[in-house]
């Protein structure tokens, strides 16, 4: 492609030698450069690109986008000046892979709770309708039935585009993914062109990157303002901040919720740790999650797929057929009656919504038993906040180790039981080593109780000082079932 091309739709402020420039590939990483190349240098969060410039020309790059001009320029090499490198790295990764979300309908999902099940639902969903689609999430990237590994809820542009591009070739009508606010801040969504866009909620997370809750809005935020007038904006109307995510959108606006008025509306009727009785739009139906929070979810899904001009009952019978996210509310049972649910929550909210849904649920007389860590090298101030939660609506608490990462995971859990209100202190136990504290719970709990393994969810590992070592929450919980059957 020629460089000209290439640079379709970005601003240049300058550049040196000629845009007739054939350009083979293109990277962020300077390692990956090679003959024919182009390396856009980009400003990051840890690293600045631009200090790796002449190690991609070293590699061969030939064409060198940056917003400052090296002081060493080199006869061979094309150098093109732009006031955000980031965002011109989504435009041109959307050019060289032929922007591939103007052919497929792409559907972003963000807010702080529900992305991954918001998006993997639609994926279920439209599968079921017969269609072809793609799937970007926390747990995995996915292409009809083929499973792609994911690293990032977001990917950067390069592996995004892609991916995109892999499945428009595949012949997928439809693509849902997570928008991670650090995506819209980092301008990984540079250049697509969403179909609409989904708001699930927002509370306290995140706080280690965007400095304020203020800053952590405003990122969600900006996905919406970016949608363009053929698009929807489905937003959470029951959430404080549901309507401030439509405020400056040109998309057109629905709403959905449970509490008020809303274009989408939703009751549960019944609920149990195998599903609930939902009414939908005036329709009922049996679904195969549980909890308010899950309700939402639902009701987030049947909207878009509304939105997306789908039929309301081939719809909703779809939605009673399938199943939610890998680890999130899943469900255990040992033989002795013992109910475990393994979930992804590792939020104050995520924790409360979860430990409110299962007390809902249990019956007279059956305690809960709540196993939780924090994440090292993230948000601090979460951390004695997640334990107060935990402690008020658990019966028993096992404070332990999540990814630790760089950080000592005695000092996480002293940071947590900071939380711990002193009326709470005797039902609370700290066990560092997270495969024991796991067993441990099991080993308190009687015939009927509940366990809740909060935090890591669908992940299947466990990172320590750099290294992630092979870890699965749901996999523990099994082989203590099966050592007591």
């Amino acid at each position: 492609m020629l460089l000209k091309e290439l640079l379709h739709g970005i601003p240049v402020q300058d550049y040196r030698g000629t845009l007739e420039t054939e350009v083979k590939a293109i990277c962020l990483d300077s390692r990956k450069a090679e003959s024919g190349s182009a390396f856009i240098a980009v400003r990051g969060h840890q690293t600045d690109g631009h200090l790796f410039i002449e190690k991609a020309i070293a590699l061969g790059a030939g064409v060198i986008v940056a917003e400052e001009m090296p002081e060493h320029i080199q006869d061979d090499v094309v150098y093109v000046l732009v006031s955000d490198s980031a965002y011109a790295l989504g435009v041109i990764a959307g050019n060289f892979y032929g922007n591939p979300s103007h052919k497929l309908k792409l559907v972003g999902v963000t807010g702080t709770n529900g992305k991954t099940t918001i998006a993997t639902l639609l994926f279920n969903l439209f599968g079921k309708l017969g269609y072809h689609v793609g799937l970007l999430s926390t747990v995995q990237n996915q292409i009809g039935d083929r499973i792609i590994a994911s690293t990032h809820t977001t990917p950067d542009p390069i592996s995004l585009n892609a991916l995109l591009q892999e499945m428009l070739m595949d012949g997928c009508d439809y693509c849902f993914m997570e928008v991670s606010s650090h995506a819209v801040v980092q301008q990984r969504i540079a250049g697509l062109r969403f179909a609409g866009g989904i708001f699930s909620n927002i509370t306290h997370d995140h706080l280690d990157f965007h400095g304020t809750f203020a800053n952590y809005i405003k990122a969600k935020k900006k996905f919406f303002d970016d949608l363009d007038r053929f698009a929807f904006a489905l937003t959470n109307i029951d959430d404080k901040n549901g309507q401030v995510m439509l405020q400056n959108t040109f998309a057109y606006r629905k709403t959905y919720g449970l509490h008020q008025m809303a274009d989408f509306k939703a009751k549960i009727l019944e609920s149990h740790f195998d599903g609930m009785l939902l009414q939908i739009d005036q329709h009922e139906l049996w679904v195969k999650l549980v909890g308010h929070f899950n309700a939402y979810n639902l009701l987030a899904v049947y909207g878009a797929a509304i939105l997306l001009e789908q039929e309301t009952m081939k719809v909703l019978t779809a939605l009673s057929e399938i199943a939610g996210a890998e680890g999130r509310f899943e469900t255990l049972k040992a033989k002795n009656g013992v109910v475990a649910i393994v979930d992804y929550a590792h939020t104050p909210d995520a924790v409360e919504n979860v430990l409110e849904t299962i007390n809902e649920l249990r019956q007279a007389g059956q305690q809960v038993f709540t196993v939780l860590g924090c994440g090292g090298d993230r948000d601090r101030t979460k951390r004695p906040e997640m334990a107060e939660v935990a402690c008020r609506l658990s019966d028993k608490v096992i404070l332990t180790s999540d990814n630790p990462r760089s950080e000592d995971p005695a000092a996480i859990i002293k940071e947590m039981e900071t939380g711990v209100p002193t009326d709470k202190k005797k039902n609370v136990f700290s066990i560092t080593d997270r495969r024991e504290a796991i067993r441990a719970a099991f080993h308190l709990a009687q015939e009927g109780d509940v366990i809740l393994v909060a935090g890591k969810g669908h992940e299947k590992y466990q990172e320590i000082n750099g290294v992630k070592n092979h870890f699965d929450d749901k996999e523990e919980l099994i082989k203590i079932f099966n050592e007591h059957n």
